[in-house]
């Protein structure tokens, strides 16, 4: 048997991490005796109503994920699908930043930016962003002196994996293709 995390094969770590989060997900209490048989909905969940935006806009976040995130509905929308494919951690990394950046107060920053290296970047993290070893070891070194624009380079390379690899999927989803009819 291994005595702790490192002596476990990676393998290993990833399915215990998959197993961490399902166990949270069921430890959570059920609205109804269906949420404890389908812990997450094969659907993503429709933002509110009275949120909801114009076809033409939802037209416009096929070709920018910026203007996606810059629409209320568009973020929660993307936001609820990744949810539903079990890889939001890479948007939550990306709302996070956007949140720090915000920060004023030194202290506050330097707490904001513990907890979201903690979260996110650290290796094993429990929602670990997939990020080369250069820009972590960039964003290690900002976190020396907390600043704005610590995680700008971390923040810019999950933001491109969103654009390459999740964007694409949205837009091809029922619920997407819903909006813009």
């Amino acid at each position: 048997m291994c005595k702790g995390l490192a002596a476990l094969p990676h393998t290993c770590l990833e399915r215990a991490k998959e197993i961490k989060t399902k166990l949270g997900t069921l430890l959570q209490k059920p609205d109804s005796a269906f949420d404890l048989i389908i812990p997450y909905p094969e659907k993503p969940e429709k933002p509110a109503k009275a949120q909801k935006t114009s076809p033409d806009e939802a037209l416009q976040w096929r070709e920018s994920l910026e203007k996606l995130l810059q629409n209320a509905y568009g973020l929660t929308s993307f936001r609820s699908f990744l949810r539903s494919e079990f890889s939001e951690e890479n948007i939550e990394f990306w709302i996070a930043c956007e949140e720090y950046k915000k920060i004023k107060s030194p202290t506050k920053m330097a707490e904001k930016a513990k907890k979201i290296y903690e979260e996110f970047i650290q290796m094993e993290a429990p929602k670990e962003v997939n990020i080369d070893h250069f820009t972590k070891a960039v964003t290690m070194k900002n976190l020396v002196e907390p600043s704005v624009s610590s995680f700008n380079e971390a923040q810019k390379r999950i933001f491109a994996l969103m654009e390459k690899d999740s964007l694409p999927r949205f837009v091809r989803s029922e619920f997407y293709q819903g909006l813009i009819k």
